[in-house]
């Protein structure tokens, strides 16, 4: 494990925003970060209109009675959804620095730092989560197909990250509020919708996103 002290990620707060209007900034923001090799980078925080975005790994039985918007994006995974239930976030980090818990270069190691600090934030709720990075398991022929935050056998967060020019951008969009039009008419992520559950539904009250948000931004700046 690497001990290199870098500077903190700047954080901000997109509000609500559309959803490629979001990916072209932070497109902006990659570039910045490439060409700036001191620049510590970016985490952002936002909220989407409803809408479906398939990922290089879609299959076409994954969205079938959905009648929002749909957008091809360029991170991994399957099609999901985005709305303002969740919580949204977009580490735009330059992977060829080495950081504290991971050499340069190491995509993986980010993405398992990015979802432990997720199952880190759900603890302040006394919520016991799980990550689940792709890997294989002993005597299997391909990954799990399990990517994401879990709590047991339901999915409370899902990541898809992209990397261009070793800058991260993408992310994680984490079930806050409880909205029983969510994830209608797809299989998200290649699950039944109902494999799907916010935080409100596992602590039985409205979450306070602002503080959440707070809560979650200090780990990450911590971890990532």
């Amino acid at each position: 494990m690497l001990d290199v002290h870098i500077p903190a990620p700047e954080i901000l707060d997109w509000g609500l925003i559309d959803y490629e209007l979001a990916v072209k900034k932070q497109l902006d923001l990659v570039e910045e970060v490439s060409a700036n090799e001191i620049h510590a980078g970016y985490i952002i925080f936002c909220t989407h209109p409803p809408v479906v975005t398939t990922g290089r790994q879609t299959q076409p039985s994954d969205v079938f009675a959905w009648k929002g918007p749909i957008i091809e994006v360029s991170r991994g995974g399957r099609a999901t959804y985005h709305g303002p239930s969740q919580l949204v976030i977009y580490p735009i980090l330059n992977l060829k620095k080495p950081r504290k818990n991971r050499s340069s270069q190491e995509i993986r190691g980010f993405i398992r730092e990015f979802e432990q600090t997720i199952v880190d934030a759900l603890k302040i709720y006394d919520i016991q989560a799980s990550g689940k990075t792709p890997q294989k398991t002993e005597g299997a022929l391909a990954e799990t197909a399990e990517t994401g935050v879990w709590v047991g056998s339901q999915k409370i967060a899902s990541l898809g990250i992209a990397v261009k020019k070793w800058v991260t951008y993408h992310g994680a969009a984490i079930n806050l509020d409880h909205d029983p039009e969510a994830f209608q008419g797809l299989n998200p992520c290649g699950f039944k919708p109902t494999t799907m559950i916010s935080l409100e539904t596992l602590t039985g009250k409205k979450i306070d996103r602002e503080i959440f948000a707070k809560q979650l931004s200090e780990l990450l700046v911590q971890r990532l």
